[in-house]
């Protein structure tokens, strides 16, 4: 299986810069995975796909304002780092422009609240630092940090909240998992009253969603791995719900990652945290999802080739094609799609 088969054409122009001014007004591609069969409606429409049959699993990880542009103490060069992921207390995995500039020992400072330090040299431009500051280190980001949109949206973001999701809770992210961006409180309620259950787990979105696939066997990329975590609520209302026979749908490649690596690693739902690096593509055996909420992705990304495995190939490239007809708006910012 070949990177170059997962690629296709998409004018500039349907790269969506901003977030519509209501969510839920995106549209919505509803795409039946078995017969490939299409509909068009918008996404406040979801609710009329489901029933008090299905439970909606959300990934509640909360983005930091993680891009952060310093001086480089020693030439007073400007650095962009951009955090990832945390290894241990003030210890954070980055990404460094210009990264041949940070050797060991380098230190950043950003406007005097905070400073890193590089101790240790990765590969692909990754760099590890030890952050020093004073105070509580979430509300120094919040002042020096921006949102980490992806480097397709050219756009300022005027409101920071519009890169959460409404039900963000966890701190940790480095960029948000963009298929709830288009819930709001108000469908969220009304998908609750029809007795539809909603449950969360948690993965702090790293380096993964950032990296294309560089190789040209697909089987031979490597995922960077991150967070997950499920509590023991969720763990037990899942189990319930699968033995039941209810429709698990997965809101989100993130949450279908976390969903999937559970169920791969202990069979059944489980109270659990770690690091997944699990790499979904074509071939690969669903067990804990039955139906996914995702967006329109990237030609030749890892989330392209997870939302093909569930639905064929064939199956997405033509809604893609049908998307693509009907304007749709594409990535973090664009329109959805129900895959059921």
């Amino acid at each position: 299986m070949k990177t170059d088969d997962f690629d296709y054409n998409l004018n500039e122009s349907l790269i969506a810069q901003s977030p519509l001014d209501k969510r839920d007004e995106s549209k919505l591609l509803i795409l039946d995975k078995k017969t490939g069969e299409i509909e068009h409606t918008k996404f406040l429409n979801i609710i009329d796909e489901l029933s008090s049959n299905d439970v909606l699993v959300m990934n509640d990880t909360k983005v930091i304002p993680a891009r952060m542009y310093g001086i480089k103490e020693d030439t007073k060069a400007v650095i962009e780092i951009l955090l990832l992921k945390e290894l241990k207390k003030d210890i954070w995995q980055c990404l460094v422009k210009p990264a041949k500039r940070i050797k060991i020992g380098t230190i950043v400072d950003f406007s005097g609240l905070l400073k890193a330090q590089c101790i240790e040299i990765k590969e692909d431009g990754i760099r590890i630092f030890k952050l020093i500051y004073e105070g509580i280190l979430y509300e120094i980001l919040d002042k020096l940090g921006e949102m980490p949109l992806p480097p397709y949206i050219h756009k300022k973001l005027e409101d920071k909240d519009r890169y959460q999701t409404v039900y963000a809770k966890n701190i940790g992210s480095a960029a948000a998992p963009t298929a709830g961006l288009h819930f709001t409180k108000e469908l969220m309620e009304k998908i609750e009253k029809k007795g539809i259950q909603i449950l969360y787990i948690t993965l702090h979105v790293g380096l993964g969603t950032f990296r294309p696939v560089m190789v040209e066997d697909v089987s031979k990329h490597k995922m960077h791995s991150e967070f997950y975590s499920m509590d023991e609520k969720t763990a037990i209302a899942l189990n319930k719900a699968k033995s039941e026979g209810k429709r698990i749908i997965s809101v989100g490649t993130t949450t279908t990652r976390t969903l999937e690596t559970i169920m791969k690693l202990y069979g059944e739902f489980k109270k659990c945290s770690g690091f997944t690096d699990i790499f979904i593509y074509p071939g690969f055996k669903f067990e804990a999802i039955d139906a996914l909420i995702t967006n329109f992705h990237l030609p030749k990304s890892t989330l392209l080739m997870l939302v093909s495995a569930l639905a064929t190939k064939e199956n997405i490239m033509k809604a893609y094609d049908e998307a693509i007809k009907n304007d749709y708006r594409f990535f973090s910012f664009g329109d959805s799609m129900f895959i059921k």
